[in-house]
């Protein structure tokens, strides 16, 4: 009984570290500049995830303190666009040598999420935001509606970074019009 517990163990684990390595690294873009990504980004698609549960409307908000950090405001409305408001407050910091395109971010001390920009308009209208693992993937914009033909062509960037596409789910904006 030992030997099949073990052995379901070793399973379990080769399985997972197998699944974290089918991945090559994830590519962010060159260099952000901190000062222009600040300010509020609308979440026009995203993958689900049980903190989002039920949000409309979904914001983010960042602003970069004297502390050199970024002070992270998420919001949303709470099972329909004219429910109630929402707001997760947290901080985001800067992995050294990344040129600002990695940060750690933090709602929950002492837990950190890993928060990487892998594509951005050079006029910094849109943001898509990933991690390694490609469990979580944001498409920002600066505007609460995106032209389909700008979101296809980002859709094809992600997927060539290996994200799968079919997880996302648009976002309902309808209140910001």
């Amino acid at each position: 009984m030992k030997i099949l517990l073990i052995l379901s163990v070793m399973v379990v684990v080769t399985g997972f570290f197998g699944a974290s390595r089918k991945y090559p690294p994830l590519e962010t873009v060159e260099m952000v500049d901190l000062e222009k990504y600040m300010g509020k980004w609308y979440e026009i698609a995203a993958f689900p995830q049980r903190f989002e549960k039920g949000c409309h409307c979904v914001t983010a908000e960042y602003e970069l303190t004297a502390k050199k950090y970024v002070r992270v405001t998420n919001s949303c409305r709470r099972g329909s666009p004219s429910g109630k408001l929402s707001v997760a407050r947290g901080k985001a910091f800067v992995v050294k040598g990344s040129n600002n395109s990695k940060l750690k971010v933090q709602f929950f001390w002492p837990f950190k999420g890993n928060y990487w920009i892998i594509d951005l308009a050079p006029d910094y209208s849109y943001a898509v935001v990933g991690n390694p693992s490609r469990e979580y993937l944001w498409i920002l914009s600066r505007t609460p509606q995106m032209e389909m033909n700008l979101y296809q062509e980002i859709l094809k960037r992600v997927e060539a970074k290996g994200f799968d596409t079919s997880r996302l789910r648009m976002t309902d904006q309808s209140c910001h019009q």
